[in-house]
């Protein structure tokens, strides 16, 4: 893999992990990484993309952030979910996912779910190719793009996924797309036809 795309995937990973003083500081570091492996001319295209994000104040962009890729949003940040929806099979994709970290000598850090889409932005940076990376990183393509398609374009994480869908990842097929859209299942918010008991 490219320096390039590593720095990028590994960028946007950062940028789309939740907001705090600690993640302003490593964005800004960022900017040398950016700045020491892109031409100047790409390299500023790209701070400029993500430039956004380091001017809004902190608690303005975490309220943003949850406000974006809250759970009750169509952009959550949890590559299973785009994939299957509400299923029952989320379960066994997660289980595959997590064997799929574990054997190429990773771990998870944190309480994330292992389809947390910024860790697996990282993983992908360092893991090797091969037949089970290339195939995450195809499902990835197909789930960013579908970000990219939804979010608002004056929504500041806009740029970030336009980072990943013009420099990384390869524009999926329609019909790509429209499989992912199929495969979901949608949550039953049905109201229940007996009466819940606790509240």
């Amino acid at each position: 893999m490219k320096k390039e795309e590593q720095a990028l995937l590994i960028l946007s990973a950062r940028a789309l992990s939740y907001p705090t003083e600690q993640w302003k500081i490593k964005m800004k570091e960022m900017n040398e990484v950016i700045e020491e492996i892109f031409p100047k001319r790409k390299g500023q295209r790209i701070t400029n993309m993500y430039a956004p994000l380091l001017r809004t104040e902190i608690r303005e962009l975490q309220r943003i952030y949850v406000e974006t890729f809250d759970l009750k949003s169509n952009l959550g940040l949890y590559l299973t979910a785009y994939e299957l929806g509400d299923s029952n099979r989320r379960g066994a994709a997660l289980i595959k996912l997590q064997k799929i970290i574990n054997v190429h000598g990773f771990e998870r850090d944190g309480s994330e779910l292992a389809d947390y889409i910024p860790m697996l932005l990282e993983f992908l940076a360092v893991a090797p190719k091969n037949e089970e990376t290339k195939r995450l990183w195809k499902r990835m393509s197909v789930a960013v793009s579908y970000m990219t398609e939804k979010i608002d374009r004056e929504n500041p994480y806009a740029q970030i996924l336009e980072i990943l869908t013009a420099y990384v990842f390869p524009v999926p097929s329609k019909e790509e797309i429209r499989q992912l859209e199929l495969g979901r299942e949608k949550a039953d918010l049905e109201e229940l036809p007996y009466p819940i008991m606790y509240q």
